[in-house]
């Protein structure tokens, strides 16, 4: 590989890091003295498909100039850093031959904006469709669509890309005019809206005609930035329960603000808000798999979740009088809003206490967490409870009373948080 394309890779991979529609392995592990695999960051990530195989992805920009100077960006364009800009053959060829060599199984591409985003989009389509058409490259390719591009050249991508997405990054117009007054949610809404009705109209195609062509068949995504502007984690989750049913979104994707700007307008903050992030994606998961609304979850009285527990318990401690819940009668519904059990054991509590009634044991052997199922939960009217206790004290239990064992978990992820931040 020339020497001038390698130091590409390394700037133009280390700017893609920040979008979190894919996730980096992390590793810096060199391959010293001839050895063999290298862990170095260069653009190489980790993915997860539908059905839970993780995937390798060149995750790249295509360039890292932009016109746009939005405050929260690493590549705005007031920042000094390194520029770079591959060419279109020259992402064609990265790709083919890191996946003639067996590092990656599709690609992950985004960009700056060079001058326009028309000019920008098609470059990005061509890398895809080159890659379709002269090289038959049939691996995942997700494609980052241009907020502003044109109609035509967003339904040419769809032809030749798995994946689309629009990054909306802030919650708010408010914001998004703050903390980047050259962006508008039209510019973002329209594409990801034209991409909703394209995947509508070729799924009736398809029924109709057996050639029909394929459009995005993983759908589409957006991201959202988490802490870089005031928005509580009601109006986020908000925000991502409206997008999910009025353009049909496969995933919302949370990033915590990492500070990369000294901007007055951004908050001071000394770490990514990691943790807050991982509260918002189980609060995303408990809307899209355990049929909670964003009311239920959080309120005028609660407009930001506990980040001491996940919100489902913390739903359960607010809301005690739906329990105990007899587990030998309650609805799936209801069984799928105890702490400790998932869909799967739902799922296998619902099937299995059709032929016997279910005791403590059986609900262990189905993978339920009792050391939380336990409080909200009876089996044939009993209980592994000696005495009821109020919220309070379950949660304390919870968090701490459950011996040291518990205790120490909690601070060791917490931690971890830290190191990761």
């Amino acid at each position: 590989m020339e020497d001038k394309v390698i130091e590409k890779l390394k700037i133009l991979a280390d700017a893609a890091k920040y979008d979190v529609s894919c996730s980096s392995s992390g590793g810096k592990r060199k391959n010293e003295n001839k050895g063999l695999g290298n862990a170095e960051g260069m653009g190489i990530c980790h993915s997860y498909t539908e059905d839970g195989r993780c995937v390798s992805l060149l995750k790249i920009l295509l360039t890292n100039f932009c016109i746009y100077d939005c405050s929260y960006c690493v590549t705005r364009k007031s920042n000094d850093i390194k520029r770079a800009a591959f060419t279109v053959q020259e992402v064609v060829d990265l790709t083919i031959n890191f996946y003639r060599r067996n590092y990656i199984e599709g690609l992950f591409l985004s960009s700056g904006i060079f001058k326009d985003a028309d000019y920008t989009m098609e470059r990005l389509v061509r890398v895809a469709k080159k890659l379709r058409q002269e090289h038959k490259f049939n691996g995942y390719i997700h494609l980052k669509t241009i907020p502003g591009a044109s109609e035509e050249l967003i339904k040419e991508a769809g032809l030749y890309a798995d994946r689309l997405s629009v990054n909306i990054e802030l919650p708010s117009e408010q914001s998004l005019q703050q903390l980047a007054p050259e962006k508008n949610y039209k510019e973002i809404l329209v594409p990801m809206g034209s991409i909703k009705d394209q995947l509508v109209q070729a799924k009736e195609e398809s029924r109709l005609f057996k050639g029909a062509p394929v459009f995005a068949p993983a759908g589409q995504s957006t991201q959202l930035i988490v802490g870089a502007s005031a928005e509580t984690d009601k109006q986020i989750l908000q925000l991502s329960d409206q997008l999910y049913k009025n353009y049909s979104l496969k995933r919302v994707y949370y990033s915590g603000y990492v500070p990369v700007s000294s901007d007055s307008r951004l908050p001071i903050i000394m770490e990514p808000p990691i943790i807050r992030e991982n509260r918002i994606y189980q609060a995303d998961w408990l809307m899209r798999f355990y049929g909670f609304n964003v009311q239920e979850i959080l309120d005028e009285h609660h407009p930001n979740l506990d980040l001491d527990v996940d919100p489902k318990l913390a739903w359960a401690l607010r809301n005690r009088y739906f329990f105990p819940l007899e587990i030998n009668t309650a609805d799936y519904e209801m069984i799928l809003r105890v702490p400790g059990i998932g869909v799967k054991s739902a799922q296998k509590i619902v099937s299995a206490r059709r032929f016997a009634p279910l005791q403590f044991e059986h609900l262990r052997q189905m993978g339920v967490v009792l050391k939380r199922a336990k409080y909200f939960i009876t089996c044939n009217t009993k209980s592994m409870l000696r005495q009821e206790l109020d919220s309070l004290h379950i949660r304390n239990k919870i968090l701490f009373g459950e011996g040291s064992k518990r205790s120490a978990l909690l601070t060791q992820q917490l931690d971890l948080f830290k190191q990761v931040g």
